[in-house]
C-alpha cells in the first residue's frame, strides 16, 4: 500500500475514524507523535515514504519538498494558513497544495470579540481582585464607546466588522488590496492607511495573512503610533508581531494591553516576558476551537487529499463511509 503521513495534531486523536476510510482507498497511514507541528528535520525522516500528507503547520520548505520527491504528490493542510509551505516550490515541483479557506471564521471572530469584551468590561481583573479578597470596582467601558481597527479585511476581518457593527463601534479597516465598496458601505467601515488606523483605534485586531508585507508589521516603529489606551489582538500569525518590541511597549505603558493566540515561536517559550504581564491575555493557538468547525475541516482535509491523489469522491459519499458518525452537529 502507498502511505499517507498524518502529522496534523487535530486529526491524529481521531484516526480510528479516518484510517479505515484511507485503507479502503488503498492507503496505509503513518502516524507519528507530533508536538504542535513537524519541523523540516522531522519531515525529512519520512522522505520517500509517503505520497500524501494530512498536515498542520508543518515546515514544507523547498528543500523538504524536493527531498520527498518523486513519491510526494499532495500536501493537504488542515485549516486555512499555508504560509509554512513553500507554495512557489510546490508549483514548480508539481506537488498539489490544498487547504480549507474560511474554515474558522466564526470561532476566531467570537474569540476576538471575547477578548474585546474582557478588556472593555475588565472581567478577568475584577475576578482576580475578588478572589484575592479585594472589593475593587475597576472602571470599564462599553464597546459602543470604543473604536476597532481591523488589519486584514478578509473573511475573518469582514465577519469581525459585521459583529462589531452590532455593538455600535466606530470601525476602521486596512488592507493591501482594495476592499469591495459594497462591503465598506454595508458595515460603515472607514478604510485607512496603517498609521492612521493605529493612531485612532482603541482595539487593533490583526487578521492578515503572513507574507513579506506583514512580517513584523507591528514593531517598535509602528507601536509608537498606537494610543496608550489601545489593546492589540493577534489571532492570525505570530510573526506579524515583533514580540520583543511588543513586550517593551507594554512594559513602558505605551499601550494598555494585548491578547495573543499566536506567537513567533510556538509553543511559547517559558522565559517569555509576556507570561508575567498582568495586562496580557494569552492562549495556545486555540481560537479555532469548535467541535462543529473542526469536524468540517477534518472531512474537507481528507477529501482534498483524496482528490489530489486522483480519487474523485463527493463529501457526502466520503462521510457515508464512516460506520459510526462522530458528530451530527449544527446545520448551516
Amino acid at each position: 500500500m502507498e502511505k499517507i503521513l498524518v502529522t496534523c495534531p487535530y486529526m491524529l486523536p481521531y484516526m480510528d475514524r479516518f484510517r479505515p476510510i484511507l485503507n479502503a482507498f488503498g492507503y496505509e497511514t503513518v502516524e507519528p507523535k507530533v508536538n504542535e507541528r513537524f519541523e523540516a528535520e522531522d519531515i525529512l525522516k519520512y522522505a520517500h515514504q509517503f505520497v500524501g500528507t494530512l498536515c498542520g503547520d508543518d515546515r514544507y520548505t523547498r528543500d523538504v519538498q524536493r527531498a520527498c520527491l518523486p513519491e510526494l504528490k499532495v500536501i493537504s493542510k488542515w485549516g486555512t494558513g499555508i504560509d509554512s509551505i513553500d507554495q512557489e516550490a510546490a508549483t514548480e515541483l508539481g506537488i498539489i497544495v490544498s487547504n480549507t479557506p474560511g474554515a474558522f471564521t466564526v470561532p476566531v471572530t467570537e474569540s476576538i470579540l471575547g477578548y474585546m469584551l474582557a478588556f472593555a468590561r475588565q472581567q478577568p481583573w475584577m475576578d482576580k481582585a475578588m478572589k484575592a479578597g479585594e472589593w475593587k470596582k475597576i472602571a470599564g467601558k462599553t464597546l459602543k464607546e470604543s473604536s476597532l481597527g481591523v488589519i486584514g479585511v478578509g473573511r475573518i476581518g469582514k465577519n469581525l466588522l459585521r459583529y462589531a457593527k452590532t455593538f455600535g463601534m466606530k470601525l476602521y479597516g486596512n488592507d493591501i488590496i482594495e476592499i469591495d465598496p459594497s462591503f465598506v458601505a454595508e458595515v460603515g467601515v472607514e478604510m485607512l492607511p496603517l498609521a492612521e488606523l493605529l493612531a485612532k483605534s482603541d482595539f487593533i485586531s490583526l487578521n492578515c495573512t503572513l507574507n513579506p508585507t506583514s512580517l513584523h508589521l507591528i514593531n517598535s516603529e509602528t507601536l509608537k503610533l498606537v494610543r496608550p489606551e489601545a489593546v492589540l489582538i493577534n489571532t492570525c500569525r505570530g510573526p506579524v508581531v515583533h514580540e520583543t518590541a511588543l513586550a517593551e511597549a507594554l512594559q513602558a505603558g505605551k499601550l494598555a494591553g494585548a491578547a495573543l493566540d499566536v506567537f513567533e515561536e510556538e509553543p511559547l517559550p517559558h522565559d517569555s516576558p509576556l507570561l508575567g504581564m498582568e495586562n496580557v491575555m494569552i492562549a495556545p493557538h486555540n481560537t479555532n476551537s469548535s467541535p462543529y468547525y473542526w469536524e468540517r475541516v477534518h472531512w474537507n482535509t481528507l477529501r482534498n487529499l483524496l482528490l489530489g491523489l486522483g480519487k474523485v469522491v463527493e463529501l457526502e459519499a466520503l462521510q457515508a463511509m464512516e460506520t459510526k458518525p462522530y458528530f451530527a452537529g449544527l446545520e448551516e
